[in-house]
C-alpha cells in the first residue's frame, strides 16, 4: 500500500513558484516516494527523512501509523539545511 503526501503551507508556496517543468519532475519523484518511500528517502536528525531531488531538498516526516509523508520543508539545497 502506498503512502500520500501532504505538503506544509511553507513548502506548498515554494514549490507553486517554481517554473512548470521543474514542477513536473518534482510531482513524478513524489509519485515515486509515495510507492515506495524508503527507497528515497535517508534518514535526518531526529525522526526526520530527506529527499533529493536534484538543486532542492525537502524535509519530510513519516507518519507510519497513517501512512502519510508529511513534507515540512522545501527548499534549494543551499537554504534548508540553514
Amino acid at each position: 500500500m502506498s503512502y500520500s503526501v501532504k505538503f506544509s503551507k511553507q513548502a506548498t508556496k515554494f514549490f507553486r513558484k517554481l517554473p512548470i517543468d521543474i514542477q513536473e519532475r518534482i510531482k513524478d519523484k513524489f509519485r515515486d516516494v509515495a510507492l515506495d518511500p524508503f527507497r528515497f528517502l535517508e534518514h535526518f536528525e531526529g525522526e526526520s527523512h530527506k529527499l533529493r531531488i536534484g538543486d532542492y531538498r525537502a524535509l519530510i516526516d513519516v507518519d507510519f501509523e497513517r501512512k502519510i509523508l508529511f513534507v515540512r520543508v522545501f527548499d534549494k539545497r543551499g537554504r534548508i539545511y540553514n
